[in-house]
């Protein structure tokens, strides 16, 4: 779950010792298994509240805590959201997934005192190549950024990595009013992590910064609109928007990422109604 862009200059920052990195990992990887059931079972003809009542029952049965339900009032386990909805779609019982949707879905949970963010977009079915490309598109930022988070280069330097990816090459809209976050014993933390800015800019990073990187890429323009439940945000032209995320921890030569989208990949090849989303290009040889 992504934060609002916040201007915060004051920024407090943590750097986690190794033993809370691997408290944060095993969270991040308990999301992830939680977004491998999801896509084990989402398919066309069920509703939003079954894939959220099953990635709760799956958390709270390893003894952790749905980090999003109640956080700020929002209602549910997951955010899902829909095709133009970017983030924070609430899934209810009336939301039934059809076939051609994606539908993006972040979770987060607590366990241990730490927490684990990430997220997935799942094309459902029949998607067009307009739409699919753009989820591939997104993912492959997703990876352009977590290049850049090495000990010693910004902030800016990730931010603009995804940035230049998506806007210089693809023309799609980068949203300018959620950004990624620091993790930890909270589940938003500073530094923000635009998905946009200017290399050189921005903290240093230093290793034992923890961050979730997470691109929101509309198909059409960047601008957005929040619904009137207060949560659900979406594209103002109401194209198609996708979503991934990583939580990360800032090392000397390589990021280690701390979630894992393998077992979310391996249930969507098990799964006939999910369509595969592959890495573009010389990104397709990295683990996913």
């Amino acid at each position: 779950m992504h934060t609002l862009l916040s201007l915060n200059f004051g920024a407090m920052v943590y750097y986690k010792t190794d033993e809370e990195v691997e408290f944060i990992r095993k969270s991040c990887l308990l999301v992830c298994d939680a977004l491998a059931h999801v896509a084990s079972i989402i398919r066309p003809g069920i509703t939003a509240k079954e894939i959220d009542d099953a990635a709760e029952t799956l958390i709270r049965d390893h003894g952790a805590h749905p980090a999003f339900k109640g956080y700020r009032g929002f209602p549910a386990t997951l955010c899902v959201s829909i095709n133009e909805q970017v983030v924070h779609g609430i899934p209810t019982d009336s939301i039934i997934f059809k076939d051609g949707d994606i539908v993006s879905v972040d979770c987060g949970v607590q366990w241990n005192g730490f927490f684990g963010d990430a997220a997935y977009t799942f094309p459902l079915g029949n998607v067009n190549d307009k739409v699919m490309e753009l989820c591939r598109v997104t993912k492959t930022s997703l990876y352009k950024g977590i290049e850049q988070a090495v000990s010693g280069r910004r902030i800016g330097d990730v931010s603009f990595a995804i940035q230049n990816y998506v806007e210089k090459e693809f023309q799609y809209g980068i949203v300018r009013e959620l950004v990624g976050h620091g993790v930890g014993r909270n589940l938003h933390e500073d530094p923000e992590v635009p998905n946009y800015g200017k290399r050189g800019k921005g903290i240093k990073l230093q290793e034992g910064l923890v961050i979730a990187i997470e691109p929101m890429v509309n198909l059409g323009k960047k601008e957005v609109v929040t619904a009137k439940d207060g949560w659900t945000v979406a594209s103002k032209d109401r194209q198609p928007s996708a979503h991934y995320e990583h939580t990360v921890v800032v090392r000397r030569n390589k990021a280690d990422i701390l979630s894992n989208h393998v077992p979310i990949e391996e249930s969507i090849s098990r799964n006939g109604e999910v369509r595969a989303v592959s890495l573009k290009g010389a990104m397709a040889l990295e683990p996913a």
